[in-house]
């Protein structure tokens, strides 16, 4: 199965492929691997890539509404993803890639606001930061997937959070 995966403006050709019972042969624009993949929860998962000379990572893909889109939370960065973007594209999304209509910032996991970083009325870039979640004693800077304003900011610093929780709406 292949996809097609944009990541910070840059779009990555993905295919994966079964290999055994957690193992998956996955190649990143034609560089090959081979990943052994454990679920640990309902959005973490554990991946070894590369064997015995590689590497261990914990991985956190939360969905957010609107399909193939993403946060996945990788060595303490949280980045918004979206799998497919092309053939799914909605309608309006501008020529760069970026979130067009009404969009949420979530809680990639359950956590604590730890620092609201804009407010209502607040003029705001694409990828610009929004909102920091701790979670699993780490501190998640989530970004805006799209320029805009803010809309509404229903939490506040020091609220904990549930997984997909709103954190910032913007317009």
């Amino acid at each position: 199965m292949t996809f097609e995966i944009d990541l910070d403006g840059r779009t990555r050709t993905v295919s994966i492929e079964r290999a055994g019972s957690g193992r998956f042969r996955v190649a990143v624009d034609g560089h090959p691997h081979l990943v052994d993949a454990v679920k640990l929860g309902d959005f973490s998962l554990s991946l070894i890539v590369d064997g015995e000379t590689g590497t261990s990572r914990e991985v956190l893909v939360v969905p957010m509404e609107g399909g193939g889109d993403m946060l996945v939370t990788l060595g303490g960065r949280t980045v918004a993803v979206s799998v497919d973007g092309r053939r799914t594209r909605r309608p309006g999304a501008d020529a760069a890639g970026h979130a067009a209509g009404v969009q949420k910032v979530t809680a990639p996991m359950p956590g604590r606001v730890v620092r609201v970083l804009v407010g209502p009325g607040d003029e705001i870039a694409v990828r610009q930061p929004v909102v920091v979640v701790e979670a699993m004693k780490m501190e998640n800077e989530l970004r805006s997937p799209k320029a805009g304003r803010v809309r509404e900011v229903p939490v506040t610093a020091g609220m904990s959070v549930e997984a997909g929780r709103t954190l910032v709406v913007i317009e």
